[in-house]
């Protein structure tokens, strides 16, 4: 279990799950474990259901982080592409859950709209040209247009929890509580689901190559190592496992396609996409708990933490060597967002208080000052390029919170006045942009 979950379910008056839980929970599944902080909940909570509620948050968050980070950059993205910070699932008031709460974000005038409230919020996509935002829900896939922000009829999807779109976006392939080995392939445009597609082991992320004609699926526990497991799109047929490091759930690829890069416990694979070959494992140090490529690909940045000492790691993709750590100190480099320029990385620090933003030179290697910007932080940067959202809460009352909003200039990389809307919603675990 991240040791930043465990820190939340100490305070939880001493109780402690049952020691195979979380891999019930979580393994189970096998989702993304790039969660964000659960809450901190108050002490007069119950503590198993303040524990069961952690969890709750935890396959939630999870969720929608392997959404967010599942497909890399498209072509054709809108200029004004549209923004939303998602919000879990969250008390609405003492003793009453609420739903969950997607915020679209004008990036254009810098301004918040209407908050669209989804009960039962699980999952969130949004397509590569911007047109339409899918929520994700016990119910089905509620499709939003974002240009109306008008809700269509639910897709019914046998019990889907996640999603990542294609690169073409007609096609999403999604994970279900129900069916942790299963790949669950949805056509977007007759908004059905397909015959699900059996990988056999537990799945924690979904990638698609730039080309949209692989998709890999990430398998952190599979006979004792960490599989990826490519499944060709247009037969929906899974090709022979590749085998990488131990609890593997990190990926990306470089912009051209050819090199996928794994990450788990203490190693990087490159996989080259042409033959499915592993290349020569990458020694890091501790857990990878995010990763992000440079537009020109030249970096690999992986976030890592080995017990309280969390860095961030460049590789060279020329050399496939690792160079040396930029470290960050306690805090877990939970999320990467790269400004479009390539000069600048972004890590989300969402432990505080209060959380926050710190920007790394590409060019240099090493990390500035942090840019404080609320309790647990996630960011995105939408096309453009000129603006970072960070999406975070701050206190109001003993158990709700607030949304804050804190738009930060990739420029001068200096926040801006918060979008901070007067209603109240569970934690941030996503900012989502095409």
């Amino acid at each position: 279990m991240p040791e930043r979950w465990q820190a939340e379910l100490r305070k939880l008056k001493g109780v402690q799950p049952p020691g195979d839980l979380w891999d019930r929970v979580m393994l189970g599944p096998r989702l993304d474990t790039r969660g964000k902080p659960a809450p901190r909940w108050p002490g007069s909570v119950a503590p198993l259901a303040a524990f069961a509620a952690v969890i709750a948050a935890v396959a939630v968050a999870a969720s929608v982080s392997g959404a967010i980070h599942g497909s890399g950059p498209a072509a054709g993205r809108p200029a004004a592409a549209p923004v939303y910070a998602v919000y879990e699932p969250g008390w609405a008031k003492p003793g009453k859950f609420g739903p969950g709460t997607i915020i679209p974000i004008h990036a254009d005038t810098g301004t918040a709209g209407k908050p669209i409230r989804i009960p039962g919020l699980a999952g969130a996509a949004i397509t590569p040209d911007g047109k339409t935002f899918y929520a994700v829900t016990g119910h089905g896939i509620i499709p939003i247009r974002t240009a109306t922000g008008t809700l269509g009829k639910p897709i019914r999807s046998g019990g889907v929890n996640q999603i990542v779109i294609s690169p073409d976006g007609k096609t999403a392939y999604g994970t279900s509580f129900l069916l942790s080995d299963t790949i669950i392939p949805i056509n977007l445009a007759a908004k059905t689901a397909g015959k699900p597609i059996r990988v056999g082991a537990g799945v924690s992320v979904i990638a698609f190559t730039p080309d949209g004609k692989t998709a890999y699926v990430l398998q952190p526990a599979h006979k004792g190592s960490g599989t990826v497991t490519p499944i060709n799109t247009a037969t929906g047929t899974p090709g022979r496992p590749i085998r990488v490091g131990a609890y593997a759930d990190q990926i990306a690829f470089t912009p051209d396609g050819r090199t996928a890069y794994v990450a788990g416990m203490n190693t990087v694979t490159p996989i080259s996409t042409a033959t499915g070959t592993p290349g020569r494992p990458i020694r890091t140090s501790g857990t990878s708990v995010s990763i992000a490529v440079t537009p020109d690909g030249k970096t690999v940045y992986i976030g890592t933490c080995a017990g309280p000492a969390c860095a961030v790691v460049p590789i060279s993709t020329a050399t496939n060597t690792a160079g040396k750590p930029i470290p960050l100190g306690s805090r877990p480099p939970e999320e990467m967002a790269i400004a479009p320029d390539g000069k600048t990385v972004y890590i989300a620090n969402p432990e505080g208080p209060p959380g926050a933003v710190v920007p790394i030179s590409t060019a240099t290697n090493t990390a500035g000052k942090p840019i404080r910007a609320g309790q647990s932080v996630t960011i995105g940067i939408p096309p453009g390029g000129k603006t970072l959202y960070a999406a975070a809460w701050q206190a109001s009352g003993v158990v709700v919170s607030r949304p804050k909003i804190v738009p930060i200039s990739t420029v001068t990389n200096t926040p801006g006045n918060p979008l901070d809307l007067p209603i109240r919603v569970g934690l941030p675990y996503g900012v989502i942009t095409p």
